[in-house]
């Protein structure tokens, strides 16, 4: 069957969420929406330069065009001040944006030009409105910090926006972020305007414009509470050391102890509209509040609300926060005056706490304390109305578990105390771990399905119901069961060009037994692929989250889904879902939300969309993988209880709701345990407490541990006792410095345990395009009306196997401006490279022609030739090169250079 990718609508789609997604903090003086029938000043060099996304994994999309700002504007008929324009963009051309180097090395502000107040002046003559831009980027390996031009604004820019504004009777100023910023001095220089329009993809820009102008009105609600001051985060004191953690995360802190440090409350955001909302309806059955509110147009714009319901539940022996996000909806657009009746169902057992304690007699149990629990409905956690109420004579078990994933040290954590009507902060102890892990593990061991050898049987006989996936399995030897617990990457040519892995069908004997070889792609944003072939940027996870739409993240997801098949993927490595902890992790333009239950929901929303094309994504990070410095060996020590209602609740949504079938654990440690060796996380609480039956891979290259014992990365018998079924990544399949096979002779694994990661995942490529590829069978996705690219890079890429040293000819290489070749390299010897690229041309000595090279979507630099009287010129930088199959993209930025060879040499220097 063919299906269709209608590239136009995609983009449409991508663009009204990003509409969507944009929150509005203030908007007074009438500063918006723009009259397009006056001139504009735009301020702020990244009118050329949107951020897209944020840095790393998630961000690395190769895309033909991004849509700035200014060409949003521009495109929607306003008229932009030319002199101020051409101003900037000569200085931006004498002053090259500044891409960093190598992983994590781009900064995460751009040096802003100094204004001539006479300039200034003169526009404002002929301009009522400026806008002014300031960006931010930050992500994979790299955390904000409280520094001027991170989380602080710099001294550039604080002059930009401070001349403006005295300049200027409207100031509208747009800020294109990952994550939120400290607004100090945003509030003391008082724009007219403040929109958080975060990182909105490839059609960023067209969404952003759309707002400014009033084609759409703004509808995004804040995913995270803003304070004044990044130390009034309770996480704050523990930001860098992620040690004693629990329950108060965001608003659930501020809205019980702190109202006063917060300048922006969770769920807030404006409109060019107002919204009367009425709870008209409240029914309170046995299992559910079932909740009808009506929402009412009584401004002048249309426009779309979110409709936001809280509970605040008793105290009881637990304490609990004094608000929690229960349930929301988005409305349709309504016109002015027009009403819509909004329906929300709140699962009453959802409302349980855990206690780890026993406090309550129920120790291990999730318990709906005895008591009232009071339920808000309104457009924020603070304005929030009081709806209705229920009381619970008694407590109840909602449901019953088992001591999973405490910690091994104690700590005390926050305890509400009640003094006269408010709530001040105490503390308790913090239960920590009373489990054998070794024994309960043991327990645990599936029966071992007796060794038959090869009977003929084809995983495809499986999908059919000719056999059992226990027969299946019963074929595959040691050798075969210690390969497929191995992935192969990145890069590996089993799969599609640039991608990040291979995994199941690995080895020969494998692919002999029908397994094909599944593929994953890098990541929450889009694909990524480092062979330099273009994909679909989207809006980042804060901005998704900020739109509180679910059925448009479904839809821009099934297009998502469609691309990802045309390509031959089957596994996006998303959606990231850990939790904004604080606001200076660099990976927050990932993720979603403070709040576990939007962060869940939004998730599922995407998950359900891929599914209609018979891809899914990869949850991530699992979990509490809440900042990037020193992430490889970080101990987040987090309470059973926090663990449970917040830093797995979104996970287990995902799970339950999103039938997510693929999960991909962290880097680093929880409660002393390195994460992708971890049973009690991959197989206590995933499989049996969720009912969850994909499969697990570790992030790329992870320690693994037992407890007690340093980290080893070659120590895969850990990972899949812990069910973490997928080792990622190795340099090869059937040839890897793991202990697989030396411990099932001495026992430290068991076959059985093997045989169970192999099902798991052989089960997942059941339901996989991989394993219809394999028969001849699957869909085609054909994709219309994309006309924004000559897609050069489809063609096979070659590669090219090296020992220590290689010359590649590429004189032949188009090197005509804007386009790019790419290579690959299968390396025998892994550690730092010496690349020296050779080339001539024929332009003058004063002319500059850059040619910049990615290894592996990163650029290892850009090597600017002049003229050089057409003899040829080598230049040398190096590079580290740790995987085996390294793919090399070169990118040609002027015309006039002629390539002629590039060398790599293997050094002896130490990474």
């Amino acid at each position: 069957m063919e299906r269709i990718l209608d590239w136009n609508k995609y983009l449409d789609t991508a663009a009204k969420m990003v509409s969507e997604g944009i929150v509005m903090l203030k908007n007074d003086n009438n500063a918006l929406p723009l009259d397009i029938d006056k001139e504009v000043a735009v301020f702020g060099r990244i009118q050329f330069h949107y951020y897209k996304s944020g840095t790393g994994s998630g961000g690395m999309v190769n895309v033909t065009k991004v849509v700035n700002i200014l060409d949003g504007l521009i495109d929607n008929g306003v008229k932009v001040n030319e002199k101020l324009l051409d101003t900037y963009r000569k200085w931006d051309k004498e002053n090259p944006f500044d891409l960093g180097e190598g992983w994590g090395g781009e900064p995460w502000s751009q040096k802003e030009m100094p204004l001539d107040e006479g300039l200034v002046k003169e526009t404002a003559k002929s301009c009522e409105t400026a806008i002014v831009i300031i960006g931010r980027t930050a992500g994979e390996e790299q955390d904000n910090r409280l520094e001027a031009g991170s989380y602080l604004l710099s001294d550039d820019e604080i002059a930009m926006l401070t001349v403006v504004r005295e300049n200027y009777k409207k100031v509208v100023l747009l800020l294109n972020v990952g994550n939120i910023i400290d607004m100090t001095d945003i509030n003391r220089i008082a724009p007219d305007s403040v929109l958080y329009v975060w990182q909105g993809g490839m059609t960023g820009g067209k969404g952003t414009a759309d707002v400014l102008t009033g084609k759409v009105s703004p509808s995004g609600k804040l995913p995270d509470t803003i304070a004044y001051k990044a130390s009034d985060y309770p996480s704050d004191a523990n930001f860098g050391r992620e040690k004693n953690r629990d329950i108060y995360v965001g608003y659930r802190y501020f809205e019980t102890f702190a109202k006063e440090k917060v300048l922006y409350p969770f769920g807030f955001g404006l409109s060019y509209t107002e919204f009367e909302i009425k709870t008209e309806k409240a029914e309170i059955t046995e299992g559910a509040v079932k909740l009808s509110v009506s929402v009412k147009n009584i401004g002048s714009y249309k426009g779309k609300e979110v409709i936001e319901v809280y509970c605040e539940a008793p105290q009881g022996r637990l304490g609990k926060a004094a608000r929690v996000l229960c349930g929301f909806e988005k409305t349709r657009e309504l016109v002015p005056q027009e009403e819509q009746v909004v329906e929300i169902a709140v699962d009453i057992a959802k409302l349980a706490s855990y206690d780890d304690s026993g406090v309550t007699g129920n120790k291990s149990c999730y318990v709906l304390e005895a008591g009232e629990y009071k339920f808000y409905v309104g457009s924020d956690v603070r304005s929030a109305e009081y709806a209705c109420s229920f009381e619970q004579g008694e407590d109840l078990v909602t449901e019953r578990l088992t001591q999973s994933l405490a910690p091994v040290e104690s700590f005390e954590r926050i305890k509400p105390v009640c003094e006269g009507g408010a709530f001040s902060i105490g503390r308790e102890a913090v239960p920590v771990s009373e489990e054998d892990e070794s024994a309960r593990r043991l327990e645990k061991l599936p029966k071992e399905i007796a060794y038959t050898g090869d009977k003929g049987i084809k995983l495809w006989d499986v999908k059919n119901g000719k056999n059992t996936m226990d027969e299946f399995i019963a074929q595959l030897s040691d050798y075969d069961l210690s390969c497929i617990i191995r992935g192969e990457g990145m890069g590996s040519p089993r799969v599609t060009a640039g991608t990040a892995s291979a995994f199941g069908g690995v080895s020969e004997n494998l692919n002999g037994f029908g397994i094909p070889a599944g593929c994953c792609s890098d990541g929450p944003s889009g694909m990524r692929l480092d062979c330099g072939t273009k994909a679909f940027s989207l809006p980042n996870g804060t901005m998704i989250a900020s739109s509180f739409n679910k059925e448009l993240t479904s839809e821009l997801f099934t297009f998502m889904g469609l691309e990802m098949a045309a390509n031959k993927v089957d596994c996006l490595l998303g959606p990231g879902m850990n939790i904004h902890r604080h606001p200076l992790n660099g990976r927050n333009f990932e993720y979603f939300s403070e709040d576990p239950f939007l962060t869940g929901k939004m998730a599922s929303a995407e998950l359900k969309g891929m599914a209609g094309a018979g891809v899914t994504g990869t949850i991530k990070h699992f979990c509490a993988n809440n900042r990037e410095t020193n992430r490889h060996f970080i101990d987040s020590v987090v309470s059973e209880r926090a663990l449970r209602e917040i830093y797995l609740k979104g996970f287990e949504i995902a799970v339950k709701e999103g039938g997510a079938s693929s999960v991909m654990t962290t880097y680093g440690r929880v409660n002393g345990l390195w994460t992708a060796g971890n049973f009690d996380l991959n197989t206590v609480i995933l499989r049996e407490e969720w009912g969850f039956k994909g499969f697990t891979m570790t992030d790329w290259w992870a320690n693994i541990n037992v407890r007690g014992k340093e980290p080893d990365k070659t120590d895969l018998a850990a990972m899949a006792r812990a069910q973490n079924d997928v080792y990622m990544v190795c340099p090869d399949g059937e040839k890897n410095d793991d202990n697989t096979l030396a411990a099932l002779e001495n026992g430290g694994i068991e076959r059985c345990e093997l045989q169970r990661n192999a099902a798991n995942i052989c089960g997942f490529l059941l339901h996989t395009n991989a394993l219809k590829r394999a028969e001849g069978i699957g869909d085609t996705v054909k994709v219309i009306n994309r006309e924004d690219e000559e897609q050069e890079d489809d063609k096979p890429v070659q590669f090219y196997k090296v020992d220590r040293d290689i010359t590649l000819d590429l004189s032949d290489v188009d090197t005509k401006k804007g386009t790019s070749y790419s290579f690959a390299l299968d390396l025998s010897n892994f550690g730092i490279y010496r690349v020296i690229v050779t080339a001539s041309s024929t332009q003058s000595e004063l002319a500059q022609i850059p040619m910049t090279l990615f290894s592996m979507g990163t650029a290892v630099g850009t090597f600017t030739f002049n003229g050089t009287g057409g003899k040829a010129v080598s230049m040398e930088k190096e590079t580290p090169m740790f995987s085996r199959f390294t793919t090399f993209r070169i990118y040609f930025a002027q015309n006039g250079l002629d390539l002629h060879s590039i060398r790599f040499e293997l050094t002896d220097k130490e990474r």
